[in-house]
């Protein structure tokens, strides 16, 4: 199959089109504050036993390898299947997992490797949730509303981070861990509940030439094949995925040691962690609100940009507060989470505008994946570097990176011109065969 031919498939109806898509959003808006309540009484508990920030970094690499090692042949499997049951099974399988992991916890014999365990199997079922979440919005929402369907799941994100964290720490002080845990499995089960009553449009597939193949191994390689072939012809796509490989190795090192930049340096408690995580989260908020009003600016990578030196400038400003600073850290933090949304919505909007629907899970899993693969290799590398250098060494040298890449950004013409050669390769053209096929420059 040639990558490039385009199958648009149905667009979304221009009325009638938000009851549906929302009620299936409020159910994974269920899942992501269970999650963010798990994650936070979870890495608390790693955080109060062990006090190494080596341990708190493979606690975060056991929860990043499935969806980097995996993610991109998920993505492959939900462009194959009903995605509407590869939603329903992801959430059913990590409250499964959740459920293991909360008997463990009763029976008193928890460890740090049950945890990294279900940390993991936990990243797998969302390898398959992301890309099929992902793939379904643009078959359900108009194009005209991408960009601000992008700023409010940034504002979800914030406000599941601001409400999250107090909320763990109030239910750490009146619950046993299992009966976050518990909660949890309830949220899951909330987000399965409407994907039971509603449908979602399944683009067309095109049939494999060499019959007989798709539902083989044979098969499922040539489709990651076609979605690897799609975004290697996109080389201004490659570019910005580039940029977001070394974010994500600057940065994710700074949120999971977080606890330790609070326990070790600020001399605070769960409390404070809670607060410094309500402030990304407040920014986070505020930006995705920003952007689902707003909708940045004409030429969506700019206001990316800015946001990648906004990102480096909040950071900076958290890892040089003075140890009784804390609320200036509050401050970094939050202006980092306003740029967050900035940084990552006009992206997304793109990408999901311009990718051949039958295509949409495998090359939004391999965007992720591609975007998240250097965290592993940062998390190996940052925390015993935090723990022989102190964990604010840390801050000061993503922060100041970010804010080199994102003014380097400006010169970098594949960067600046993406938006305009995304919407020539979105022309039809027809080749001598009658295929219609992408536009080339």
């Amino acid at each position: 199959m040639n990558p490039l031919t385009m199958n648009p498939g149905p667009s979304p109806a221009q009325s009638g089109w938000a009851a549906k898509f929302f009620a299936i959003w409020t159910g994974q808006a269920f899942s992501l504050f269970g999650s963010a309540l798990v994650q936070f009484a979870l890495i608390w508990w790693i955080t109060q036993k062990t006090g190494s920030a080596t341990m708190l970094a493979t606690a975060s690499i056991f929860g990043l390898l499935p969806q980097i090692l995996l993610g991109p042949f998920a993505g492959a499997l939900v462009d194959r299947w009903n995605r509407r049951l590869v939603l329903i099974f992801a959430e059913g399988g990590i409250a499964l997992v959740t459920l293991v992991l909360a008997l463990v916890y009763a029976l008193g014999v928890i460890q740090p490797w049950h945890i990294f365990l279900a940390m993991g199997l936990r990243s797998l079922g969302s390898a398959f949730q992301w890309p099929a979440m992902q793939s379904t919005t643009p078959r359900l929402v108009p194009e005209i509303h991408l960009t601000r369907i992008a700023g409010l799941n940034q504002t979800l994100t914030g406000v599941s981070t601001i409400v999250s964290p107090p909320a763990g720490a109030l239910l750490l002080t009146v619950l046993p861990i299992q009966g976050i845990l518990v909660i949890n499995i309830g949220l899951e089960l909330l987000a399965v509940l409407p994907l039971l009553f509603l449908s979602i449009p399944q683009p067309a597939r095109r049939e494999d030439p060499e019959s007989g193949t798709r539902s083989t191994l044979a098969g499922l390689w040539r489709d990651f094949r076609d979605g690897l072939a799609y975004l290697a012809s996109w080389p201004e796509l490659a570019t910005i995925l580039a940029m977001a490989t070394i974010l994500n190795f600057l940065f994710n090192p700074a949120i999971s040691l977080m606890p330790l930049l609070i326990t070790k340096y600020f001399h605070g408690g769960a409390l404070q962690l809670a607060w410094i995580e309500s402030g990304w989260g407040a920014g986070v908020i505020v930006g995705g609100l920003l952007l689902s009003v707003w909708g940045g600016f004409r030429r969506k990578v700019i206001t990316s940009l800015v946001g990648v030196i906004g990102l480096g400038l909040g950071v900076l400003v958290a890892g040089s507060a003075p140890s009784n600073g804390y609320p200036i850290a509050i401050l970094g933090i939050a202006i980092s989470g306003l740029m967050l949304p900035m940084t990552a919505g006009p992206v997304l909007a793109v990408i999901q505008a311009i990718v051949r629907p039958d295509l949409q899970g495998r090359v939004t899993a391999m965007v992720y994946s591609a975007a998240q693969a250097m965290a592993p290799v940062s998390l190996v590398v940052a925390g015993p570097t935090a723990d022989l250098l102190g964990v604010r060494a840390w801050y000061w040298f993503g922060g100041g990176a970010a804010v080199v890449m994102g003014v380097v950004g400006f010169f970098i013409p594949a960067i600046l011109h993406i938006e305009q050669n995304a919407k020539r390769r979105s022309s039809f053209v027809e080749t001598p065969n009658g295929t219609k096929t992408l536009g080339q420059p």
